[in-house]
């Protein structure tokens, strides 16, 4: 198919130049693509007949791992006082 509608997973790598260039940058484009990967993720991993716990823990997951990042500088600074 076209290369502006082809997936990120099926684009070469020859042909990854031209596919970024034909993304949509723009503050709507940007929401879009946002908006179509959270809906492909919901459906591939909560919005499931016979799924399991995987999606919801994935996102929890994530989530924790974001919350620790945003707040390493805090806790490394409180550890260091705590035990020196």
């Amino acid at each position: 198919g076209p290369l502006l509608e082809r997936p990120l997973m099926e684009v070469r790598l020859g042909e990854l130049h031209t596919w970024i260039t034909t993304c949509d940058f723009s503050p709507q484009g940007l929401l879009g693509a946002v908006q179509k990967a959270w809906n492909s993720y919901y459906d591939k991993y909560i919005n499931v007949r016979r799924g399991g716990p995987a999606g919801i823990s994935m996102l929890l997951a994530g989530y924790c791992l974001l919350s620790y990042c945003w707040n390493y500088q805090y806790f490394r600074r409180h550890r260091w006082r705590k035990y020196h």
